[in-house]
């Protein structure tokens, strides 16, 4: 069955171990825990259930499902979501996280070497039409990778049909999620509403929204290689070098959850020509270039160690028309500042060291110099 050898090819790909399947009951994920414990052997699996508390009856399917898993002879595991586990308007990417928090957490403690998630086909064509709608960029048409660290999907490439022919041949009990039927959720509306529209005019637009997450995701392969050289803090020169697309996926790998207006911004100040310290605050933080580099946030720790103080020395911040003494004779300690690129951040609070009158250490430029070269 198409089933078996799906999930067959996959673990042969990750190799022995114990794997954590994530079952909600649907017909799906249920389609998986078969298949995993059928291939692996019900000794190397652990059925996981996340009870949302968010539907009626939704304890008792966890209940089920788990006593299915252990009819099968597999362990398994129901985790109840608490509402500490999301933020206090919860959207649909805020609900997949803390899932996938909850499943990681599972895996830790058992030890797993993978966690098999069931997405298909249809999902894979859903994911990539939700991003359309929003505007994505070339990446997001990659849709749900196959793989990502831990999280496994050996059913992304079936369609519907072959989940159906399995569930039906094999007689899993499957669990209807009253969710599924709630147009105020995005996924919900384009399966339901968006899809079937667009089907009239190609039948097989499933198909080719999938074909379409392939290639992107092979594109996105290559230009993910060139853009994880630059990592924070980024070389502005470096960078600006690079073709636009390999630069904004650079600022979209390091800067998570961007819209295309800010990331634009960002690819702005990467190219523009340096002019000191220049800030720019992006969703949940802040983006700094000084000088070349470019850093995330404002915050900047000290960067040298002042040495002991004795009893006539005190020690300050630095102030306007400071000067400090080195090879050829005094000069600002702004523009010596200036002169070394340090940021207009790390200015403001850089210490002296001041003695008779004189200062005899400066932050981020050392002890006063009486010979050698600046």
């Amino acid at each position: 069955m198409a089933v078996i050898a799906a999930v067959r090819a996959s673990l042969a790909q990750l190799g022995p171990g114990l794997y954590v399947v994530a079952c909600s009951g649907g017909a799906d994920s249920m389609a998986l825990a078969d298949a995993a414990i059928e291939v692996a052997g019900a000794a190397n699996v652990v059925v996981a259930t996340i009870d949302h508390a968010m539907a009626d009856g939704s304890a008792r399917r966890a209940a089920d499902v788990a006593a299915w898993a252990a009819g099968r002879g597999a362990a398994a595991i129901v985790r109840r979501w608490q509402r500490s586990d999301l933020p206090r308007r919860p959207s649909e990417a805020a609900a997949r996280d803390a899932r996938y928090a909850l499943l990681a957490a599972i895996a830790d403690e058992v030890g797993a070497c993978a966690v098999l998630v069931a997405h298909t086909a249809r999902d894979q064509a859903e994911t990539v039409m939700m991003r359309i709608l929003r505007g994505t960029g070339p990446a997001g048409l990659a849709g749900i990778p196959s793989r990502r660290e831990r999280f496994v999907r050996p059913l992304l490439g079936l369609p519907r049909s072959a989940i159906d022919a399995h569930v039906g041949a094999r007689g899993l009990p499957t669990w209807h999620d009253p969710m599924n039927d709630d147009r105020t959720v995005t996924r919900v509306r384009v399966r339901r509403d968006i899809l079937p529209r667009l089907r009239a005019e190609n039948p097989s637009l499933d198909d080719a929204l999938v074909r379409l997450a392939a290639s992107a995701a092979e594109w996105t392969e290559v230009i993910d290689a060139l853009a994880a050289r630059h990592a924070l803090p980024i070389d502005c020169v470096a960078l600006a070098r690079e073709p636009a697309a390999v630069r904004k996926r650079a600022i979209t790998r390091v800067f998570d959850g961007l819209d295309a207006a800010h990331v634009d911004a960002i690819d702005a100040l990467v190219t523009a020509p340096s002019r000191g310290t220049v800030g720019l605050d992006i969703p949940g933080g802040r983006v700094e270039r000084r000088y070349d580099q470019l850093y995330s946030g404002s915050a900047v720790a000290l960067t040298s160690e002042a040495p002991p103080l004795t009893d006539r020395q005190v020690l300050r911040t630095w102030q306007p028309g400071d000067r400090i003494r080195l090879a050829g004779g005094t000069r600002k300690l702004s523009d010596v500042y200036i002169d070394l690129k340090i940021p207009r951040a790390m200015r403001r609070a850089a210490r002296v060291i001041i003695e008779a009158g004189e200062i005899v250490w400066a932050e981020h430029v050392g002890p006063r110099r009486t010979g050698g070269n600046f």
